[in-house]
C-alpha cells in the first residue's frame, strides 16, 4: 500500500520532478502541492489532511517556515520541522545555535546600522563578506575588499525600505575558493560533494554554477555534520562548510536544499534516499 505525501513548494523543479518518479518504485505517490494555494490556519481539518507526510520544499524560507509551523500545529508528520526551517532561514539563529553547542562557525558581527557597520571593520579588516541575515542562494552576498569601497555598497543596505532586510552579518573572507556541500538525510551523510568557484564569480554556491566534484568521507567534517544534525533534529540538510587553516566551519544550512549538482558530481541517487527516509517517516 502506498503512502501519499505531499511536496510543498513554489514550483515543481528538477529535484520535485525526480521525487515524484522516485517515489512509486518505493511505496510511495507523491503529489505537488502549491505553498501559494493552502490558506492554511482555520480551526479543524487542515487542507494538508490525509497526507501521510508534508515534505516541505518552499524555495522561500519565510513561506517554508510558515507552512511547517501550521501543519505541525495540525498533526501532521512534517520534513523538516518548523524549527528547523526557522533556524535554517535566520543566519544569526543558526550561528549561535551551533556555536553554542561547540559546532565551528566563522567569527561573525551583526550589523543592524552604520554604526555597527564601521566597528564591525575595525573588528574584521577587510576583506570581508557582508550578507543578509535573511535569504539564500548567494543572493546579496557582498565581497568587500577594500574599505575605502565599503561604506559605498552599504548604501545601499540602508536604502532598503525594511529593518529585517537590513538586517546583516559581517564576516571575514575565507578564500578557500571552494565549499563542500554536505547533503544530510535523516541523519545519514548521503552525498559529498565540493563546489568550486568559476565563471570569475567569487561565491563557491551550486546556486550560482560553478565546478564541482565527490568528495571522500573525512571523520572531521563528519562529527561537524553529525553536531548540526543534533540541534536541528533529523531531517534533510544541505550543510555548507567553509575550510580554513583551523579546519572546517559551516556556512549555511539549506532547508530545502537542491541536489541535482551533488547526485551528479557523486552518483548519488539522493532522490531515492529521500524517498526512503520520507516513507519511514511516515509509516
Amino acid at each position: 500500500m502506498k503512502h501519499t505525501v505531499a511536496i510543498v513548494a513554489d514550483r515543481i523543479g528538477w529535484e520535485e520532478r525526480r521525487l515524484i518518479d522516485a517515489a512509486p518504485a518505493l511505496g510511495l505517490r507523491v503529489e505537488w502541492v502549491n505553498d501559494e494555494s493552502l490558506c492554511l490556519g482555520r480551526p479543524g481539518p487542515s487542507s494538508l489532511a490525509g497526507y501521510a507526510a508534508v515534505l516541505v520544499r518552499s524555495r522561500s524560507y519565510t513561506r517554508g517556515g510558515l507552512v511547517a509551523t501550521l501543519a505541525e500545529a495540525a498533526g501532521l508528520t512534517t520534513i523538516n520541522s518548523a524549527a528547523a526551517v526557522h533556524a535554517c532561514e535566520n543566519k544569526l539563529s543558526l550561528r549561535s545555535l551551533l556555536r553554542t553547542a561547540d559546532v565551528p562557525v566563522p567569527d561573525f558581527r551583526l550589523v543592524l546600522s552604520r554604526r555597527d557597520f564601521e566597528k564591525a571593520l575595525t573588528e574584521l579588516p577587510p576583506p570581508v563578506v557582508l550578507k543578509p541575515v535573511f535569504g539564500g542562494m548567494g543572493k546579496r552576498v557582498t565581497l568587500l575588499r577594500h574599505a575605502d569601497t565599503a561604506q559605498s555598497v552599504y548604501d545601499y543596505v540602508e536604502d532598503l525600505g525594511h529593518g529585517f532586510e537590513q538586517a546583516c552579518l559581517v564576516e571575514p573572507y575565507l578564500d578557500a575558493g571552494s565549499s563542500l556541500r554536505c547533503f544530510v538525510v535523516g541523519r545519514e551523510l548521503v552525498a559529498v560533494a565540493e563546489f568550486q568557484s568559476a565563471g570569475g564569480d567569487w561565491r563557491s554556491n551550486a546556486a550560482v554554477g560553478n565546478r564541482n566534484r565527490a568528495v571522500e568521507h573525512d571523520p572531521e567534517v563528519q562529527k561537524i555534520v553529525d553536531g548540526v544534525v543534533n540541534e536541528l533534529g533529523e531531517g534533510i540538510y544541505g550543510i555548507d562548510l567553509f575550510r580554513t587553516p583551523g579546519g572546517h566551519v559551516v556556512n549555511e544550512v539549506n532547508h530545502a536544499p537542491a541536489f541535482r549538482a551533488v547526485s551528479s558530481a557523486t552518483g548519488v541517487d539522493v532522490a531515492a534516499a529521500i524517498c526512503r527516509y520520507v516513507r519511514e517517516v511516515a509509516g
